[in-house]
């Protein structure tokens, strides 16, 4: 049950990899993607957490609405 949960979990993440444009807009160069995430993980570790948080949530979540608008 385990291994499901976490293929699921993955397939949900590249799916929102892709839902964000990253594939397109690389050329699928996935060491560009990569390093866009582990960018985003160091910005959490630093002093603006909280505001990376608060925006890229919001981003988010306009992006999931227009998604359903569309």
């Amino acid at each position: 049950m385990r291994r499901r949960e976490r293929t699921r979990q993955l397939i949900e993440l590249g799916g929102l990899v892709a839902k964000a444009g990253l594939v397109e807009l690389t050329g699928d160069d996935r060491a560009v993607i990569l390093g866009v995430m582990v960018e985003a993980a160091a910005r959490l570790h630093s002093d603006d957490r909280e505001q990376a948080l608060v925006m890229w949530r919001r981003r988010g979540k306009r992006a999931f609405e227009d998604t359903i608008m569309a």
